[in-house]
């Protein structure tokens, strides 16, 4: 069988689509991966096939902030974030610098399945012109309608350029829907026909290795902060938080990415330690709590390990995750403009000292473990085709 996956040319739209890849390839189907440019390494560094498909993100991002008069979305509620950046940055621009690639792509590998995350909006047109099985695989929470509605105005000329009618949600929905996120926390995906749950993240490790400990009190809770790729030059947030736990009875590691910069969070507390990069599913087994952005990886891996967080939201989609996450009663949340050194003293304290975090935590994490396995999903999508 062939396969084509596309997907945004972001490391949060790319890694979630990884798995199911890497199942496909090892049942023997011919698999390529169709991205921008940024989305190579990742994706060849697992050993799969990579074509281009359209330019860099900072091109889709450069297109936006030229039709404005300033930085696009700045002054946003979060609430209308998403309402701004998905019809006008994934849906309009993007399929269009999308579009001739990926469907000069499939005319040559004709697939049996083109899978796409839920921003890549090409791929379902693509799949609707190639007579492909379009298959949605979720990376986050499902969006909401009305944001939906908005992509597939947007997309509409595109899809008339081709003589086609655009579908209900931009044809996100004509096929089968892949579902990360736990049930629990998102019941309109789940209740999707043809929804078909995978675990999102892999199972925690049955021996992480051993963390190098710290000077004084190595038996101290430990919390993780990140702020994910997207974020992580934060260098204030970091800080603050830093600042905010540098009392308690804690040790705090923060990472703040590959291409970040530790040095610039010097001086740093005596009970933290600040790196570019630990493996999370190293980290997070020895982990108490974690403080974080609510980016969708982060998100789950945190979740797969039973840990309640304190959720910073940064931008895009961390918004609605972060309000979902203190919905569900395992983790507390402050939007930027409550985000103080008090504040987040106050809600880290509250994350680490009451039991019932935790708790509902761990029945997140079970709730993750019983899910399907990409290697499961693999085959059942197999089957259909």
């Amino acid at each position: 069988m062939r396969v084509v996956f596309t997907c945004v040319p972001q490391t949060g739209h790319i890694l979630p689509l990884l798995p199911l890849a890497e199942a496909f390839a090892s049942r023997g189907d011919q698999v390529t991966f169709a991205s921008g440019p940024d989305a190579r390494p990742a994706v060849t560094s697992r050993g799969l096939e990579f074509q281009a498909a359209g330019p860099g993100f900072d091109a889709w991002f450069g297109q936006l902030r030229a039709r404005t008069r300033g930085t696009p979305g700045d002054g946003l509620q979060p609430a209308r974030v998403e309402m701004y950046f998905i019809p006008r940055l994934f849906a309009e621009i993007g399929t269009a610098l999308m579009v001739d690639d990926l469907l000069n792509l499939c005319r040559r590998l004709r697939p049996d399945l083109v899978v796409f995350d839920p921003y890549a909006f090409a791929g379902p047109l693509v799949a609707a012109l190639t007579g492909a099985r379009p298959v949605l695989h979720t990376i986050n929470l499902l969006g909401a309608p009305e944001v939906l509605d908005l992509a597939a105005d947007a997309v509409s000329p595109i899809w008339r350029e081709f003589g086609l009618d655009v579908p209900a949600s931009a044809g996100l929905f004509s096929g089968p829907t892949v579902t990360i996120c736990p049930r629990s926390l998102d019941r309109a995906a789940a209740g999707l026909a043809g929804a078909l749950p995978m675990r999102p993240v892999p199972a925690p490790l049955a021996d992480p290795p051993a963390l190098p400990g710290w000077p004084e009190g190595p038996d101290r809770p430990l919390v993780y902060l990140t702020l994910g790729t997207f974020s992580n030059n934060a260098v204030d947030v970091f800080r603050l938080v830093l600042e905010a736990l540098a009392e308690e009875p804690v040790n705090v590691l923060a990472t703040v990415g590959a291409d970040g910069d530790a040095g610039r969070l010097e001086p740093v507390p005596a009970n933290a330690r600040v790196e570019r990069f630990v493996p999370q599913a190293e980290l997070l087994p020895h982990c108490r709590a974690v403080v974080h952005h609510g980016g969708a990886g982060t998100t789950f891996g945190v979740l797969a390990h039973g840990l309640p967080a304190l959720v910073l939201p940064q931008s895009a989609d961390n918004f609605f995750i972060a309000q979902r996450l203190a919905g569900a009663g395992v983790a507390r949340a402050l939007m930027p403009e409550e985000v103080t050194a008090e504040a987040v003293h106050r809600e880290a304290r509250m994350v680490l000292q009451e039991p019932e975090y935790g708790r509902r935590a761990r029945l997140l994490a079970r709730e993750i473990a019983g899910m399907p396995s990409p290697e499961e999903v693999a085959a059942a999508l197999a089957a259909q085709a």
